[in-house]
């Protein structure tokens, strides 16, 4: 005699789940997937199209939270995933790749400074989960704590930006490389508050200037990929001290006021 389900056990199996859903982790289990072929890209030695596919992550990375919030599907669930995927793009791929191209050189010593960044990467992913589940009762603060995994990740791939437009031997070297990486790594896990886009907001009266900026923004990266990117990374690692606090008009236009309590 075949055993029967209970009816609500049958009515579970009928309900559609909105396909938007899925959405922000669909996005989340892209960009791993673009930064796992990063390391398929860096291991057969294609450097260009390995630091365009640690790139998309970093966009996906970006896409994946705003839409969540958009679409008020934020879960903790999404959270762990989203970190699971940082560690493979933003730590795992560049280490790899900065390994291949040209830590290997210097043998154990370059493989135990990419095994270092990892780790790193590891610390600062998980303090950030902790932060995060401690400041749900609080309000968001404009800044993180330590250097974001996608920056870290964009700015040890720095010297290799600029080998791209001018193959200066200095840039590949293994000893030079090897400080940089150490050197992003301890900023990762450091207390350096840096710069947090999320709680930065573009006023109405800004709109149509922002977008232009965007724009051409968009326009130089496709005509010149290389040089915006390394412009762009250069001017984080400067903006580094001001990580807190930026300067008077930027943080008077573009910071939402805290909302008066309740």
């Amino acid at each position: 005699m075949r055993k029967r389900f209970p009816r609500r056990n049958i009515a579970a199996l009928r309900q559609e789940v909105p396909f938007r859903k899925f959405i922000p982790n669909a996005l989340t289990l892209l960009g791993l997937c673009t930064g796992a072929t990063a390391i398929r890209f860096a291991l057969s030695g294609h450097w260009q199209a390995a630091v365009i596919a640690i790139v998309i992550a970093a966009v996906l990375d970006t896409m994946d939270g705003r839409i969540a919030r958009l679409l008020g599907l934020e879960s903790k669930f999404g959270a762990q995933l989203d970190s699971l995927a940082d560690l493979v793009s933003f730590g795992i791929a560049p280490a790899v790749l900065v390994y291949m191209w040209t830590l290997y050189h210097s043998g154990g010593a370059g493989w135990t400074v990419a095994m270092v960044f990892c780790a790193c990467c590891a610390i600062r992913l998980a303090r950030f989960n902790t932060q995060a589940d401690d400041s749900e009762d609080h309000l968001p603060t404009s800044y993180f704590t330590g250097v974001p995994a996608p920056a870290a990740a964009c700015l040890i791939l720095l010297p290799m930006l600029l080998s791209f437009q001018a193959p200066v031997p200095f840039l590949r070297d293994p000893f030079f490389n090897g400080g940089w990486v150490a050197l992003i790594s301890l900023l990762m896990v450091s207390r350096l508050p840096t710069l947090s886009f999320k709680n930065l907001y573009v006023p109405k009266h800004l709109a149509a200037p922002v977008i232009a900026v965007a724009a051409g923004l968009v326009l130089c990266i496709i005509v010149w990929p290389w040089a915006t990117l390394s412009a762009a990374a250069l001017v984080y690692f400067g903006a580094l001290p001001f990580g807190s606090r930026p300067p008077g008009p930027i943080r008077q236009s573009f910071t939402r006021p805290p909302r008066p309590p309740v």
